[in-house]
């Protein structure tokens, strides 16, 4: 029987090779599309899900207010991993990572800058899965001086996974000693290290301040621990000690700090969220975000909705066509049942064949779309085993949706009814028609108000006055490696033609170098009238070499002493203090912690406010102070040269340091903390292409079908003096009110559900009036070509060719 079924399935088919194509390809689009998306967003569900224990891990994060200032944190006090393990039951094991910036490695005679380095407890080996290849994972962190590295930089350094014993040269002749090799990191984690040094050889490491956070701390609980239940217990844990060194440092303790307004607290983030659903100050890496994955899933559930409405829309239409076939076939005795099947292997077939040509579609398209993403997505043997069943479902699931509406439709008719012309149930056949018509192009107008509004937004974000100059600014990653010839590397590059100026700081706006210091309006350190800002140490030319505008007082000056203790705000701090006049007015610095000991500033200038966070956040208060830091050099060019004043820079580094010259542009750097949305918007714009395609094609071939069954009357229409565009109106009015029907219904929601997305920017367009009506428009427009098509060539026909029976 089932044979049968598929011999009349072809049959059908072959008969309908117009609309079986158009079913196919449209069906075919929407799979591949939806394929690459799960593809995309199964690989960002799975990041640190390769560790052993990694639903029983957590990373402890510390949320902070004080005086102006709410931080939330991703690192956490340095004795803070001993103390749960040392004082909480439910603690299996704590470990600690704390990002050592980088480092210079030694291979032969060449220096290279490595920046996945990390200080780590020997713990780590027991909460995250590290295979080792090479040596002991209970040992190999416990003496100063060693490191644990991956097998990339073993072959790298050391031409072999077999390093271990060997030792590794890095910055001011420092020697590591090798006491392991583990297997690279996955792709799929939240940090990716090639160098795990012993934590003891951080000096720091042992300190037993509770008042400051800089040390990533993880643990792992035991099973069967409820984490909520857990993370109640911190606050006590925090209270027990740090009180002391709070009373010390502020004369306050914790509940009276509290009832102020301020707080520091400790709660828990589960591993497996870090990657979407965490963004804080000290994360050990550029995190995605949750918001992204909705997205795509839902663009991919429209897309695969938009493909599987064309063919049911389709198969409707075709319905009526085959109503004498079922008449005859139930005539002949054919039970209902076995017609519902038919209708039903053939649209399973379609599927079917559709779901092949996908498959090897994103085989092919996949390497490009990794390079849109960002991505490294393959189709191994491990997502095959997943993605085969899954396939399959979508088959079964979207055939016997796309097939049960004409297998139950046509298979109620009444054979003498159907035999005698009367097709009793057409008016429910065209109705649903027009609803699913009427829900795709709402999904697709949908679609073009949200890529227009990603793409404005993202503009408006690249081309933002954000307060500061970054454009044809050259960033020297690595300055502290020259040593005490920063400055004349500085004064030297300077002379340089092309060179407007350079400042010698590692605190830049677009960078991940942040520092706050504690001020107080008053000498007595009350913390009611506390500023806890962004402080950064910059040098007399930073303000100008960056492109900032001084909106009072003066910059600093390398001429005048005092200003070792000058300081130069923000307007933003200007208004939190009360200072209607900042200029020459005393503020108190907490120098090392304690209240007792306080340093008295003055301040000589107040600068325009600037953009150094993220936009979606507001600016907050900073202060700068003229001191120095030699992290980075950041060098204001003018020269339409740009590689010839390059290499002469990297020649003055060269006669000064054998080290890499390591350099990036200021706007670069700006774009990539934004590469994210940028690839948000780019993938936004591809797939509602795609789905308007898909739509197209299905309305293209329902105008088809409609011309079709409309033959003898455009015809008659021609013979009576019709004109072409006549016709073609008649034909097309149709279709083009289902659109703004459309239009009416999802013009609004997209207003609203945009208006909500941009909430997360603290700098955000309005949604202007004309986008709207753009992507009307244009929905409208895509229609009427699409359907006009149909209609012209109808139109054009010869109407003898129609009449001729009649």
């Amino acid at each position: 029987m089932f044979r049968n079924y598929l011999k009349t399935a072809f049959r059908t088919l072959r008969k309908n090779v117009g609309f079986t194509v158009i079913n196919i390809l449209g069906l075919a689009l929407g799979l591949a599309t939806c394929l690459m998306i799960v593809l995309y967003v199964a690989d960002e569900l799975s990041y640190d899900r390769f560790n052993d224990k990694a639903n029983r891990t957590y990373r402890v994060n510390e949320d902070l207010k004080f005086g102006n200032n709410n931080v939330l944190y991703a690192v956490a006090m340095p004795p803070l991993a001993q103390a749960l393990k040392t004082d909480l039951p439910e603690v299996e094991e704590a470990t600690r990572l704390k990002a050592a910036g980088g480092f210079h490695a030694k291979k032969g005679n060449e220096s290279i800058l490595e920046y996945g380095t990390v200080y780590a407890d020997p713990s780590v080996f027991n909460v995250f899965t590290l295979p080792m290849v090479n040596g002991n994972p209970a040992t190999a962190l416990k003496e100063p001086n060693t490191v644990v590295i991956t097998e990339s930089a073993a072959k790298k350094y050391f031409n072999s996974t077999n390093a271990v014993g060997k030792t590794l040269a890095i910055d001011n002749n420092q020697l590591l000693k090798v006491t392991g090799v583990i297997k690279d990191l996955p792709k799929q984690s939240h940090f990716h290290f090639d160098f795990f040094m012993s934590m003891v050889s951080w000096p720091d490491s042992r300190s037993g301040e509770w008042l400051r956070s800089d040390y990533n701390t993880y643990v792992v609980l035991k099973p069967g621990t409820d984490y909520k239940l857990f993370e109640k217990k911190l606050a006590a844990l925090l209270k027990k000690y740090s009180e002391g060194q709070m009373q010390t440092a502020l004369h306050v303790n914790i509940a009276d700090f509290e009832k102020s307004g301020s707080y520091f607290r400790l709660n828990l983030t589960p591993l497996t969220d870090i990657h979407l659903h965490s963004n804080r100050t000290g994360e050990l890496g550029s995190n995605s975000s949750a918001q992204y994955v909705y997205i795509f899933s839902a663009i991919a559930i429209f897309i695969l909705l938009i493909a599987g409405i064309n063919f049911m829309n389709l198969s409707t239409a075709r319905s009526a066509n085959r109503a004498r076939e079922v008449g005859v076939r139930k005539v002949l005795g054919s039970p209902r049942k076995y017609l519902i099947a038919q209708f039903l292997t053939e649209s399973v077939l379609v599927t079917l064949a559709a779901a092949v040509i996908a498959f090897f579609a994103v085989l092919l398209l996949l390497p490009l779309f990794n390079q849109v993403s960002g991505k490294e997505l393959v189709v191994g043997s491990q997502t095959l085993a997943w993605l085969l069943p899954a396939l399959l479902l979508i088959v079964l699931v979207v055939g016997f949706a796309a097939g049960s509406y004409p297998a139950f439709f046509l298979s109620a008719f009444q054979p003498i009814n159907v035999l005698s012309g009367k097709l009793a149930g057409g008016f429910k056949g065209s109705w649903l028609r027009s609803v699913l018509v009427v829900f795709q192009f709402s999904i697709s107008i949908f679609l073009i108000i949200g890529t227009i509004v990603i793409y404005n937004q993202l503009n408006y974000i690249q081309t933002k006055n954000l307060g500061y100059n970054r454009n044809q600014v050259l960033v020297i990653n690595n300055a502290f490696e020259l040593g005490s010839h920063t400055k004349t590397f500085k004064n030297e590059v300077k002379q340089l033609h092309g060179v407007v100026n350079a400042t010698l700081t590692g605190y830049l706006p677009t960078g991940k170098n942040r520092g706050t210091s504690i001020f107080y309006k008053e000498a007595a350190a009350d913390q009611k009238t506390a500023l806890f800002p962004q402080s950064w140490r910059v040098d007399a030319d930073y303000i100008n070499t960056l492109g900032m505008k001084i909106s009072a007082g003066r910059d600093f000056s390398a001429n005048m002493p005092t200003d070792s203790t000058g300081l130069v705000i923000n307007e933003t701090a200007a208004k939190f203090l009360g200072f209607t006049n900042p200029v020459n007015k005393i503020l108190y610095r907490n120098m090392d912690g304690n209240r007792d000991h306080i340093k008295a500033y003055h301040i000589i200038g107040v600068v325009k406010d600037f953009n150094f966070n993220s936009l979606r956040e507001n600016i907050s208060p900073m202060i700068f102070l003229m001191d120095e830091d030699n992290g980075n050099l950041s060098v204001r060019l003018n020269t339409a040269n740009l590689p010839a004043l390059i290499d002469q820079i990297k020649t003055k580094w060269q006669g000064m340091t054998q080290s890499q010259f390591s350099y990036s542009f200021m706007d670069q750097d700006f774009d990539a903390n934004y590469r994210a949305e940028q690839r948000t918007g780019t993938i936004s714009i591809i797939f509602t292409v795609l789905a308007i395609s898909i739509a197209c094609l299905g309305l293209f071939g329902l105008a088809a079908y409609a011309a079709e069954q409309r033959t003898k009357e455009i015809g008659i229409r021609k013979v009576l003096g019709a004109s072409v565009s006549a016709i073609v109106n008649t034909l097309s009015k149709d279709f083009i009110k289902l659109v703004l029907i459309s239009i009416a219904i999802t013009t609004p929601l997209a207003w609203y559900l945009m208006n909500k997305w941009l909430q997360d920017f603290a700098y955000r367009i309005s949604i202007q009036w004309w986008v709207l009506v753009l992507a009307g428009a244009g929905a409208v427009v895509i229609a009427i070509v699409t359907v006009s098509f149909q209609s012209v060539k109808a139109a054009l026909a010869n109407p003898i060719n129609s009449l001729k029976n009649e």
